[in-house]
């Protein structure tokens, strides 16, 4: 069958990429915006259980991605890839618009939590089809020489999913209000929910170009031959050589790209906001530089692959990830380390404000003394003392170095250390949605490359920003103790995908 034109393909992938993007925008608002969301839908009483349950919320979404690639996958490889992944769209746009309209927790209680969970299922339910289908339907279109550079552009629309959630919350955030406290302070009530609610605005225009997208040409050609699988889930994991695809795909794979995928941004951003204390904006503006620099790459590492072959880009690349990530995140939080600088400069007070609370013990008050200093270079930071006060007598509590803005230098090597991490996610995702493609004849294709992807995505990476602080909230003593999870997974995918996968680029894969 003849291939489209150029400007054919590259029809078909803006129309796939527009898409994606706006359900990967949609999925990842929730975890760009997770401290305040832990605020909005969980108990205030235990703002870490708080950011637990949220982050643990963000997880179920993605656990449940691999049964949405089983549900849409069978439909994709019984109806056709384009009515599929329409569908996903409407579920995912319906459900981010629907976690914008519940009322917190202090509205409803516990009703605000379930709803929030039960949206996030649908999210990675529509999000376990989606992948598979845009994938699927662009390399079906590509020619094999260049599968590795057509497909590449849609492994870009995660990243890009990402910066545009990141970009459209912190416009919201600055445009409530001139004053910044203000601002703040309207964003964290209700600001929050116009990112949410602007979503159904980009999928109707979505919805619009892919109903006017053809179905892909090679499961025409096998609908109007009646060769389309009848039972495709049997024929994927119910054949021997296909379960052994499968299995490999993962293990060797998928897994080890999912977690240094989400190591790479996610939690990025969240030990950048939650460990190193840098303030929201800063948190949020240096990722969005270190994904500006290093999106091309997903193209350059796609286009590379169809030369010298799609395992060693991939195996490099998690290579990297397992020997730095310790080395990086030690000079995230050196870099943030308040008492060290103050060792050798002392900074000027800016601000000082007291608040007394009341404590059960009418006897016993809570003073908490908040204040502002700045350094010569530029960096500032809040300096919270939690002091309690019995009988006249002041007990010290804890103290604690927040809301920490960046001076100019300091700022840019975070953005250069973010931006390591996304460069070896480029490597490991560029090449892969060409690599799973060949895997797996026509016939079941949308279903055998979706489940490995989204177990090895969903689960094994989805789940790294909860392991990861989680594992930091048992073990206080190492605040990089988190990194041991995805270091481990990705070194075991690296052994398995170095002595069992293949380096062979399959020519015939759209035969």
């Amino acid at each position: 069958m003849s291939q489209p034109t150029n400007k054919g393909i590259w029809k078909v992938i803006g129309a796939s990429s527009v898409g994606t993007l706006i359900e990967w925008y949609d999925f990842y608002i929730f975890g760009s915006l997770a401290t305040v969301i832990a605020s909005q839908f969980f108990p205030n009483t235990n703002p870490t259980a708080a950011l637990l349950s949220t982050l643990a919320t963000f997880a179920a979404g993605f656990i449940v991605r691999p049964f949405g690639a089983l549900v849409f996958g069978r439909l994709g490889d019984l109806i056709g890839r384009k009515y599929t992944f329409l569908l996903t769209l409407v579920l995912m746009g319906g459900s981010t618009f629907a976690i914008g309209l519940i009322p917190s927790y202090e509205t409803i209680g516990f009703a605000a939590p379930i709803l929030v969970l039960l949206l996030r299922l649908l999210q990675g339910l529509a999000l376990g089809g989606e992948y598979g289908g845009a994938a699927t339907y662009v390399a079906e279109h590509a020619p094999a020489n260049k599968r590795g550079y057509f497909t590449s552009w849609i492994q870009t629309t995660a990243t890009l999913g990402l910066f545009v959630s990141l970009g459209v919350i912190l416009l919201t955030r600055h445009s409530l209000d001139s004053d910044q406290e203000v601002s703040i302070r309207k964003f964290n009530d209700w600001g929050w929910r116009i990112p949410f609610l602007v979503s159904i605005l980009l999928v109707v225009v979505s919805i619009y170009i892919r109903l006017k997208m053809n179905e892909s040409p090679l499961f025409a050609k096998l609908k109007s031959e009646g060769k389309v699988s009848v039972n495709p889930l049997k024929e994927s994991f119910g054949h021997k050589t296909n379960l052994k695809m499968v299995l490999l795909a993962l293990f060797g794979a998928t897994m080890g790209q999912g977690v240094v995928w989400y190591t790479g941004q996610f939690y990025a951003q969240s030990f950048i906001e939650n460990v190193c204390k840098v303030d929201f904006d800063q948190s949020r503006t240096i990722l969005i530089w270190a994904i500006v620099f290093a999106t091309p790459f997903f193209v350059v590492f796609g286009s590379w692959s169809d030369k010298i072959g799609r395992k060693w880009i991939m195996m490099a690349g998690m290579l990297l990830a397992v020997f730095s990530y310790r080395p990086i995140y030690k000079e995230l939080m050196t870099a943030t380390n308040i008492p060290n600088r103050i060792s050798s400069e002392t900074p000027a007070v800016a601000s000082v404000n007291r608040e007394t609370r009341p404590l059960p013990d009418v006897s016993t008050t809570l003073q908490i003394t908040s204040s502002r200093y700045s350094f010569s270079t530029g960096m500032s930071f809040t300096e919270v003392k939690s002091d309690t006060l019995r009988n006249n007598i002041t007990t010290p509590g804890k103290l604690t170095y927040t809301e920490k803005k960046l001076d100019n230098p300091t700022y840019w090597k975070f953005v250069l250390l973010i931006f390591i991490q996304v460069f070896f996610v480029t490597m490991v995702y560029g090449p892969i949605a060409a690599f799973l493609v060949e895997l797996f004849p026509t016939k079941i294709r949308y279903t055998s490359m979706s489940l490995p992807y989204h177990i090895g995505n969903g689960v094994f990476g989805g789940l790294t920003p909860f392991i990861a602080t989680l594992l930091t909230t048992i073990y206080t003593q190492d605040a990089l103790v988190g990194l041991w999870y995805p270091i481990l997974i990705a070194a075991i995918c690296l052994v398995i995908g170095t002595l069992y996968i293949s380096n062979k680029i399959d020519p015939n894969v759209n035969d």
